[in-house]
């Protein structure tokens, strides 16, 4: 299975990186890495934008899934100059931090530039309102989704963002497949009571994606 061809690959490299000393300068073999992780990499980035950040992917900012991965990638170089991932578990749950942080950062810019509406706005205005209070609920679920305890937001994170199967996702964390899926209930749950707040169109948007 690819799946387990590049797990144990990217472990290798992560070896070989923890044995190295922190440096000034990524050494090369966090971009042998990076470059194995591509296709994962580019998984997450495609389904996080598609899932989560719909609105980034329309104008102003158009943004895809090519242009994402090499701002991650950038990033990860980056923060591996500090940090050591001991293990892909912990690589993968390094590059889906600092996704969140980037599309939140853009999120946050998009809405300082978007112009207020004008009473005498055309109908079409109800719809960049309605835009911006779904912006709002989702940064509510994004919160909430940090405020998970760790393995329950790790597995969420691999089922319902990188696309994983349960079998997959157990896989990766070296765990059972039941273990996954009493992790995702546990999560949904949590969810359910940080968000039992909001609207009901806006809880149901964040269970949307199956299960």
């Amino acid at each position: 299975m690819e799946l387990s061809r590049t797990t144990a690959a990217v472990q290798r490299y992560l070896d070989e990186l923890r044995a190295r000393p922190l440096e000034g300068d990524a050494p090369p073999v966090v971009r042998d890495l990076l470059e194995r992780s591509a296709m994962r990499l580019h998984l997450l980035c495609a389904t996080m934008i598609r899932r989560r950040y719909p609105r980034l992917a329309r104008p102003p900012h158009n943004l895809n899934a090519d242009e994402m991965l090499g701002v991650v990638v950038e990033r990860l170089i980056k923060a591996m100059r500090e940090v050591r991932p001991a293990s892909v578990r912990e690589f993968f749950g390094l590059a889906n931090q600092h996704m969140r942080w980037e599309l939140n950062d853009l999120v946050r810019r998009l809405d300082e530039h978007t112009p207020p509406l004008e009473l005498d706005d055309p109908p079409a205005g109800a719809s960049a309102a309605s835009e911006r209070d779904l912006s709002a609920s989702a940064r509510r679920m994004l919160e909430a989704f940090d405020q998970l305890e760790e393995d329950e937001r790790e597995v969420l994170s691999l089922v319902r963002i990188q696309g994983l199967t349960h079998d997959e996702a157990a896989e990766v964390l070296g765990v059972a497949t039941k273990t996954i899926q009493r992790r995702l209930n546990r999560a949904r749950m949590q969810l359910a009571v940080l968000l039992k707040d909001l609207p009901q169109d806006g809880a149901a948007a964040g269970n949307s994606d199956g299960g």
